[in-house]
Order: structure tokens, then sequence, then C-alpha cells
């Protein structure tokens, strides 16, 4: 089964949509947000990722004869079976770009259109932007503790299945990474792909020195020998030196570089620089490898490492100290014989709580300084931007106010399918890693920085505070706290 198939959903997904259905509420228009409520590591922001793909997924969507055959041996309606055999996507979806800083509680993706569509599309949209997401906030972190010293993705090895490998390595891009080393992503997206060695090459040959001399013939100066297979100092860098003086000096070539993959790598890339620099090959730059992620990076360079490059894999591609991105879809607005109703969720755990009505999100910028002040959710009907002065509240702390001037407000929700058609022209890859590049440049330092960040604010409009809290009130008066959702 494609990962682009109808049946890519939960079974909740087809069962709502079968309920939908025998209820005549099929073509009842609803609007849903997805947003997270946690940034991964404890960080000041997220990368938004993904988009692109959804984007592919969604025009493919579809269902099979197959796929239909197997919804009736689960038994489902033949009435869900016949919507289904001539689906075609038909929503309005709005989304940030990909590249873009994210904070939590704010709509990172609006989907507006028929009920059914929008529930059957939640686990696509959740599981491609989560994963994306995280990884490229991953990615960032890695490439802002490297210090622009170059950064390639190798994760394929330990990613969870093929298309985490692929999409895993797209996403890294966008957060900041400089290559990849695995072959589809580098060709479907074209990403900067990078030759690696392994210690298999070395152990094939009677000696290392022959190793690497084969090695570079092959690959000549584009070739990195790693040189930590038996003894890093002691015999893979004065190794690579003899190959490099054997094979590439005739040649009037230089050497790539090497690859430490293990050890104290801080120690011995201080000792590697100093043989390389010493036998006339100052040029010629150290990589290091073996499970980095930014705390092992940053740390290294702050003890003063000899390292040009990083090679990263299953904490990058896995996320594995922060692995799940939050993400959730949730119902904000429903629309009845043409009126618009909000619709919220309560919870026992107020993290929980949802925020009503269709929304739009807007960026304040500081016009002398180009950094972001903060983010502003409204009602659909309200604009930012045209006062010359704001007040912006904290929508949890409401006694905690500031008014900003001189700024500019830019809408963040841009339209990508209108009732089911694309309309938007999505960036390269180039262009959303230089977006993303920009747009982190624009927060604060206090917001970017690894430890202890400070919160970035996202406030509410006035009329959308009280239109939130009038609810809660409400749900709370008649059902006595029991509640978990009100329309109306």
């Amino acid at each position: 089964m494609s990962a682009y198939n109808g049946l890519f959903a939960d079974y909740n997904c087809l069962s709502a949509a079968e309920g939908l259905l025998s209820a005549g509420k099929e073509n009842e228009i609803e609007t849903f947000d997805m947003f997270f409520r946690e940034i991964p590591d404890k960080g000041g922001f997220a990368v938004m990722a993904g988009l692109g793909t959804l984007c592919e997924k969604l025009m493919a969507l579809s269902f099979n004869d197959g796929d239909l055959a197997y919804l009736r041996e689960q038994g489902f309606s033949e009435k869900l079976v016949n919507y289904l055999s001539e689906f075609k996507f038909e929503c309005d979806l709005y989304a940030m770009p990909e590249g873009t800083p994210i904070f939590p509680n704010e709509p990172i993706i609006k989907v507006h259109g028929p009920a059914i569509q929008a529930q059957l599309i939640e686990t696509l949209l959740l599981n491609t932007i989560n994963y994306q997401t995280l990884v490229a906030t991953k990615a960032n972190r890695v490439s802002r503790a490297a210090s622009g010293k170059q950064v390639v993705e190798m994760g394929a090895r330990r990613a969870h299945g093929a298309d985490a490998a692929i999409e895993g390595a797209r996403a890294a891009y966008i957060g900041g990474v400089d290559a990849t080393s695995l072959l589809p992503a580098a060709r479907k997206y074209d990403i900067p792909v990078v030759t690696m060695m392994g210690h298999g090459w070395v152990q094939l040959f009677d000696s290392e020195l022959e190793a690497f001399k084969s090695y570079l013939e092959e690959h000549g100066d584009d070739g990195a020998l790693l040189v930590d297979t038996y003894d890093t100092l002691g015999s893979g860098v004065k190794n690579a030196i003899e190959a490099f003086n054997n094979v590439l000096v005739p040649k009037g070539l230089r050497p790539a570089g090497v690859v430490i993959d293990s050890g104290d790598m801080t120690y011995l890339s201080k000792r590697a620089r100093r043989m390389l620099d010493e036998a006339g090959f100052p040029d010629c730059a150290i990589y290091a490898s073996n499970s980095l992620d930014e705390v092992l990076i940053k740390d290294m360079l702050n003890q003063g490492a000899k390292i040009d490059g990083f090679i990263v894999g299953e904490k990058l591609i896995t996320s594995s100290s922060s692995p799940v991105l939050d993400g959730v879809y949730k119902l904000c607005e429903t629309e009845k014989n043409g009126e618009k109703l909000p619709a919220i969720m309560l919870s026992n755990n107020v993290n929980k709580i949802t925020t009503p009505c269709s929304k739009r999100v807007w960026r304040l910028f500081d016009m002398e300084t180009g950094k972001a002040i903060a983010d502003v959710l409204t009602l659909d009907s309200e604009t930012v931007g045209e006062e010359k002065t704001y007040s912006l509240f904290d929508p949890d702390f409401t006694w905690k106010r500031k008014t900003v001037d001189n700024f500019v407000a830019r809408e963040m929700l841009v339209a990508v399918f209108k009732k089911g058609e694309l309309v938007y022209e999505s960036p390269s890859l180039e262009q959303i890693k230089f977006y993303c590049n920009e747009q982190v440049a624009s927060l604060w330092e206090e917001v970017v920085r690894f430890e202890n960040p400070h919160r970035y604010y996202v406030d509410f409009s006035g009329k959308l505070w009280g239109i939130k809290q009038s609810m809660i009130e409400k749900i709370m008066h008649e059902s006595d706290g029991t509640g978990e959702k009100i329309n109306g």
C-alpha cells in the first residue's frame, strides 16, 4: 500500500466518515486547526516542514478497488464504499510556509471544507507534518550548534523505515544541514549528496594503506578517508598522509578530508590537525561522526576541537532526545444553515483546552530591528497592522500587557488548496532552506538560545479571547464541568 493511498488513515477516521454519511452530515462545513503544544527539546521554537510532501499526498489521494474491497471485508457500508470510490479532495487548506519558525498553540495548518473530507485526511496530515517538523527542528538545532561548519545527514540506516529516511533527509535540509548521504533523497529533492567510506572497505584489503590508496584512485579529491578502523593516530592518519602523497599529489590533487568515527574526537582532531598540517595538508578537512547531536557538537567546539564538519545520523533522523512532536488536529468551527458556530474542546487538563473559531495568524515585526515581536491570533474578520499601535496581552495572564508601535504585521497562513485545487506554488527546497535561515535570524537571541530560551508570545485579539472565555464559562455552567465540547 502506498503512503499516498486513501487507506492511510486510522480506523476512527473512516468510521467517522461512515457516521457522517449515515447522519446526512457529510457535506456540512467544518474548520479544523492543526497545532502543537510543546516544543521539542524544550527549545524556543519549532521549524515548519512537510507541506510540500503533504501537497503531493493530497493531490494523489484516492481509493483503489483493493482498498474498497478491504473496507467491505471490514464491514463498512456500501454507502461509504461508493462515496470513496469517487473521492476527490475538495477542501480549502491554509498553512504556514515551510521553514517558518512556529510556536505552541497557534494554527500551523487550517482545513475548511466538507466534514467527511476534513476528517478523512487527519491521519495523513498529522503524520506528514509532525514528523518532518520534528526533524527540521532538530536539524536546525544541530546546524546552529555547528556554528557554520558543514553538517551532513546520514541517518537512513537507523531511520524508522524507508519513507522516514527519505522524508527525514528532506526535512533536515530545510532545517539547515548541508548534504545527505542518501541517494533517493538527493535524487528526489535535489539535495547535495556526499561520498562516504565505510569501515568494511578498509577491512576488505590486506592493509589500511592499500585500502586508502585504492579508494583515492577511485574517488580522487572527492574521497574522505575513514581513519579510525584500527588506530586513529597510530596508523589511520599516518596512512592517510602516505596515501595522499602517493596518489593525489602526483596528480596535482588535494585531499577532501579524513573522518574520525570513534574515541575522544576533540583530542584526536587536535592531534590529527597537527599531523596533517606538518605533512603539508592544512587544507585537508577533518570530519567527526559517531552518534552526534547538538549537545556533543557544541561541547566539542567549545573545547577547541579541530573539526571542519559533522556527520549526524540517528540522533537527527529520529530526534532521539525528543522523539515526538505532539501536533493535533481539532475542530474549531462548524457551519449550519449558513451560520458559523465556534467549537471548543474542554478537558480536565487545561493545556488541552482548544481555541474556537476560524482564525488568522499575524506575526508582528519591529520595523527598526526586523525582529519578531509576537504572534497574534484573530478572528477571520479582523486585521492587524492598520493601526499605529497595537496592545498585546497574554491570553493566560491577561494583566501582562504591552503596547507596540513602529511595527509591520505579516499574515502567516497562506492559501494552499482552494476547493481541492492546488493554488500554492511551493518554493524549491533550496529556497525553503534560505527562508528558514532568514526567519530564524528574525528571532531574538533569547528565543533562539539552547538553554532556558525566552518564551515567544502567541497572543489573542480581544474579540477572540472574549469568545473563548464566554464559551468556557457557558459549558462549565451547563455541564457542571463534566462536558468536553460545545458548539454555538
